[in-house]
């Protein structure tokens, strides 16, 4: 049983890191299973396009599925430009709020589709297939050889024998292709730390506060789905028994509309009020009528996780 606990205790520490591998696992062996049965090089003159679709259409489609499940992508946009405002707002400014917001919603939803490129080009199947008829490899590879050698590389896919009699000196396709996927995968993990590392060298807490943020934005989710489970309850029993019962329903408390978009907008930070998300602001804030309620303008990358209410919400 301690063991069990240990493990749950673990998985719910790095959770973050398990997803991020579950989905580097699920898109790689998706790779796999679309380069060993469904990929067919042609062989011919449409080497080019065919190679790069596989390539690259489904690590696009991936990229959009990673915008689409992230919650923050959701939260910004729903209700940011109702009819009634006819977009009235600032057109700097709401681009602006949008790129700050994006880029850390980007960089999540790239995972998947570098892992399906550095996979893909670790394989050498879809490069070797688009790189065979790509001019330039031609001019490259066939440089003072025979006209035959133009014809004979788009049938290197399809004849691994082929390649080294092609390929001669210059690195064969396969070859370039591992070697760019590792430079990719070598560049990614590179940037991936040094942005970790100046986010949280200008986060504005510190490293205790920011564990016991996190701890606070999880329990205050939990608490507020309960809540809101709890309360829709007996708002829908109100209003089945008026129905059925045909009698006036007694008054019933629940948030107004203004009230749903004061929480529900992003969270900034204000350095000289210490509120740990929208709900803590608002009720602290007078319903959010006061003043203080506007203040702030910072969005540090390292407290984006105070817009994700949950990790298991699609955002739909």
């Amino acid at each position: 049983m301690d063991k069990l606990r240990g493990a749950m205790d673990f998985c719910i520490r790095h959770q973050t890191v398990l997803g991020y591998s579950i989905v580097s696992l699920l898109t790689a062996a998706s790779e796999w299973i679309f380069s060993s049965v469904v990929f067919k090089c042609p062989c011919n003159s449409s080497n080019v396009l065919y190679g790069s679709v596989f390539l690259i259409v489904p690590a696009f489609i991936l990229l959009l599925l990673g915008y689409m499940v992230n919650t923050r992508t959701w939260r910004l946009l729903t209700g940011s430009c109702p009819p009634q405002k006819r977009c009235s707002s600032s057109p700097w400014g709401t681009c602006t709020r949008y790129c700050i917001v994006l880029v850390p919603v980007t960089a999540r939803a790239l995972v998947a589709p570098l892992t399906w490129i550095a996979v893909a080009l670790l394989r050498a199947s879809f490069y070797e297939c688009a790189a065979s008829g790509n001019s330039m490899i031609k001019n490259l590879m066939c440089k003072d050889k025979e006209p035959e050698c133009h014809k004979l590389l788009v049938k290197i896919p399809c004849d691994e024998k082929l390649s080294k009699n092609v390929s001669g000196e210059f690195l064969s396709l396969q070859a370039q292709s591992q070697l760019i996927g590792w430079l990719l995968i070598a560049s990614v993990m590179t940037v991936a730390l040094i942005s970790t590392c100046v986010s949280h060298c200008c986060s504005p807490v510190s490293y205790l506060q920011l564990k016991f943020w996190k701890i606070y934005s999880k329990k205050e989710w939990e608490l507020f789905e309960t809540k809101a489970k709890e309360h829709a309850a007996r708002l829908a029993e109100i209003n089945i028994n008026c129905f059925f019962e045909a009698t006036d329903p007694a008054p019933f408390q629940t948030p107004s509309n203004e009230d749903w978009q004061k929480i529900s907008i992003l969270y900034t930070f204000n350095s000289q009020e210490q509120y740990y998300s929208m709900i803590h602001k608002y009720v602290n804030t007078n319903r959010g009528n006061s003043v203080r309620f506007g203040e702030g303008d910072q969005r540090p990358p390292v407290l984006g996780f105070v817009d994700e209410a949950s990790a298991d919400e699609s955002g739909f």
